[in-house]
């Protein structure tokens, strides 16, 4: 136990890592493209494709965080007003439902990325390989399938209802 809690937030720091530099990449991107065509009066060329990958990567890997935050999107009226033990159970079939659903979706991610692999086509401006930028999309939902497992399993376990790993319902 004491190995899965400290890979676990080996993890959650990579986590936050990758969408901090990711976010930040995007924002130096646009900013330098921005400065380039006012002051030089041509942008970098290769600002697009470093962007798109930066929002791919904190699209896909932010699934992750926020399913371990508990803070990702909740249609939750029914959820709020329900007794708690239709809560109860909703909080274990809805994370167990949409591991479900992430799980199917790695799979076509993953094939959609052995498919521009074996392509070998490149993106224009700077020559790399198409499938670098798809690579995240079948790790970040898998990571977030884990995460909404996780999120299951702790509603099975403790007796509170909990939205993420730490974070309990505020009903």
């Amino acid at each position: 136990m004491k190995v899965l809690r400290m890979l676990d937030r080996g993890l959650m720091k990579a986590e936050e890592h990758i969408l901090s530099y990711s976010i930040i990449l995007i924002a130096f991107m646009v900013v330098g493209n921005v400065l380039s065509r006012a002051i030089v009066g041509s942008g970098w060329a290769y600002t697009q494709e470093i962007s798109r990958f930066a929002v791919t990567v904190a699209t896909f890997m932010g699934i992750s965080y926020a399913a371990r935050k508990g803070r990702h999107i909740s249609m939750s009226a029914f959820f709020d007003l329900a007794p708690y033990p239709i809560r109860k159970g909703l909080s274990i079939l809805i994370p167990a439902l949409t591991s479900f659903v992430l799980l199917i979706l790695a799979f076509f991610a993953y094939e959609y990325f052995m498919s521009l692999y074996e392509s070998k086509r490149t993106t224009t401006a700077m020559e790399m390989p198409v499938y670098f930028m798809a690579v995240v999309v079948p790790i970040g939902f898998i990571f977030g399938a884990i995460q909404f497992l996780r999120n299951m399993w702790i509603n099975i376990k403790e007796k509170e209802v909990y939205l993420a790993q730490d974070k309990k319902d505020y009903s």
